[in-house]
């Protein structure tokens, strides 16, 4: 048995990375990939059926790991963000819900034969997104202004609130008449323990940071067991005020100014990508042909309702009066798929309502996971070139965040915005932003390390930041603050200066970003080289004159820095650096003297 068990987490582990590395390589959503190979493991092959290893294991790992999901999604949740949208995600979260509950719960009725009860509780389970299959997509579209707020807010604070009303219809099913003082009463501790016990455990992590009684190496795995604590305290003194509990924890932790919790920030970003592949290999792999054949082609017919209707109207209904363009609701109205929290809830209640004697209760995990897999499917390859088409997102973002507004930052920043590139320069000299407002380049006047660029900074279009400045440290620390945004094969800084070896002088790799240009591009040499009069070049190259020949006509007094191909750059890097090829522009430093002798 031990050995059963040991293979099958294996393979849920292996599986999920496997699905993830191969949505990057493929550029698809990783939950598409995760569907499918969950899928194949399980209904497919019969290779893997977690209930066998697990057995009653099963549903209490799942528990806890949507709880370690949400918290990780409340530390993504910024008051600040809520500025201009806050009404809105407001709306979607009350108003929306119960759209989204009422046209599913009519559709489950009507389409499916359902029982009248059974269909209220889908209706009520299918209203939830959450943030396992939201902040995938949202990571890979990279939605711009304020439709990204919207998703992330409404994915991940709807878990908690569909979780408590698939609950509270839940006992009205198991109680029947007269349950409506009993259902009141459970709301009311749900939201009171829910919300009380949340905010003691964030408040109990933060004396402990504060106070220093944590060590650094501890911090993660000390918030970890505190989360899962509270989860479990708050589920044992009231069913399902959990999920409340470890939400509203993260965003009070993610709203405080008292501590740094970037250390617990980035160990559940690492633990939510392992918890959402495992959950998604597991829940998949336990359905079986027999109980999708059993569904027929009426859960077709429920999900295009969801999707055609259900989520359109609930949509058109939370936006009315709201500054959001035309194209932005219709692309949050195109996009609402449904996670794991709809499979842990349905596959919870199914085994309880079978045991309560309803028959068609066998259907709810199925019918889910129809919802799941074909929510996440259309919106997963959809979504990408509707918001192309909308153009709200870029999936592929070439815009530059360049931090350093000196005279040659602002030649090199003009460079690119004259070949179309969006670029933003980062300062807190006003000499310098006004100066670079008035060559057209767009500017933000702040420290690039505050809390306040982080809440106020507008990234999108932006897919690179470039740190610049005279001090190789700041750049390494600017590096490592947008590393988490941007990616940190998309964070460039310049290297190191002084006359000392660059490794005694540089810090470790993985506490800076790439670096730029090349090795002998520092800052002390940049800035001589524009000193002496060296200009920013745009050259064309062509077979005629291709970059050997352009390494043979300029030679040591050029320095390349970008390649451009249509509507896509490359940076030069110094560990890496591209091959340009005729077709492409090639933008460089060149000294004056070629200039001036060849020209």
């Amino acid at each position: 048995m031990s050995e059963d068990i040991l293979l099958g987490l294996a393979c849920i582990i292996v599986l999920g990375i496997a699905a993830y590395w191969l949505a990057w390589r493929l550029r698809l959503p990783s939950i598409l990939l995760l569907l499918v190979f969950g899928f194949i493991a399980g209904p497919v092959t019969h290779f893997l059926n977690p209930d066998e290893f697990l057995l009653d294991l099963l549903l209490p790992i799942v528990s806890i790991s949507v709880a370690v999901i949400l918290f990780e999604g409340g530390l993504n949740l910024r008051v600040a963000d809520l500025r201009k949208s806050g009404g809105v995600v407001l709306k979607l979260v009350t108003l929306g819900v119960i759209v989204t509950w009422l046209i599913g719960s009519i559709a489950a009725y009507y389409i499916l034969d359902l029982d009248l009860s059974l269909a209220v509780l889908l209706g009520a389970i299918l209203v939830v997104t959450g943030p396992t299959v939201i902040l995938p997509l949202l990571r890979h579209l990279r939605p711009g202004g304020e439709v990204g707020t919207i998703l992330k807010w409404e994915g991940i604070v709807i878990d908690p609130l569909g979780a408590i009303l698939a609950v509270l219809v839940f006992e009205v099913i198991i109680a029947g008449e007269g349950a409506a003082p009993q259902v009141a009463l459970s709301l009311v501790k749900t939201i009171f323990f829910g919300g009380l016990i949340g905010a003691a455990g964030a408040l109990i992590l933060i004396q402990m940071l504060k106070r220093y009684w944590i060590p650094d190496y501890l911090h993660s795995v000390v918030s970890l067991a505190v989360v899962i604590a509270a989860f479990t305290a708050s589920n044992y003194i009231q069913t399902e005020s959990g999920l409340l509990a470890v939400t509203l924890m993260g965003i009070i932790l993610a709203n405080q100014k008292s501590v740094n919790v970037r250390r617990i920030i980035e160990f559940k970003e690492n633990l939510r990508v392992i918890l959402i592949s495992a959950l998604f290999i597991m829940l998949t792999a336990r359905l079986r042909m027999d109980d999708l054949a059993a569904v027929g082609y009426g859960s077709v017919a429920l999900l295009a309702v969801l999707i055609l209707a259900a989520r359109p109207a609930a949509v058109a209904l939370s936006t009315l009066g709201s500054r959001l363009k035309l194209k932005e609701r219709l692309f949050i109205s195109w996009l609402a798929p449904r996670g794991i929290v709809a499979a842990a809830v349905a596959s919870v209640f199914a085994i309880r309502l079978a045991d309560a004697g309803f028959v068609q209760a066998e259907l709810l995990v199925p019918l889910t996971f129809v919802v799941i897999a074909g929510t996440v499917t259309i919106y997963g390859l959809t979504a990408a070139p509707v918001a192309r088409w909308l153009k709200v997102a870029e999936p592929d973002p070439q815009g530059i965040l360049l931090v350093g507004g000196h005279s040659w930052g602002r030649a090199i920043a003009s460079a690119l915005h004259k070949e179309g590139f969006k670029v933003l320069i980062v300062d807190t000299n006003w000499a310098n932003i006004s100066a670079a407002r008035m060559e057209g380049v767009s500017t933000f006047y702040g420290n690039i390390l505050s809390q306040y660029t982080l809440d106020e900074i507008n990234l999108s279009g932006i897919g690179r930041l470039l740190a610049l400045s005279s001090d190789y440290e700041f750049n390494s620390l600017a590096t490592l603050q947008f590393a988490n945004d941007l990616g940190r094969d998309n964070v460039y800084q310049l290297p190191a200066g002084g006359e000392e070896k660059e490794e005694k002088k540089a810090v470790s790799q993985y506490l800076r970003g790439r670096l730029l240009f090349s090795p002998r591009a520092t800052y002390g040499s940049l800035a001589r080289r524009f000193a002496s009069g060296a200009t920013i070049k745009t050259t064309e190259l062509t077979e005629e004159f291709d970059y050997d020949a352009f390494n043979k006509y300029y030679g040591e007094l050029a320095l390349p820095l970008f390649l451009i191909e249509g509507e896509k750059m490359t940076i030069f890097t110094a560990e890496n650096p591209p091959k340009p090829r005729p077709g492409q522009k090639l933008i460089s430093i060149i000294k004056p003297e070629k200039q001036k002798e060849g020209e």
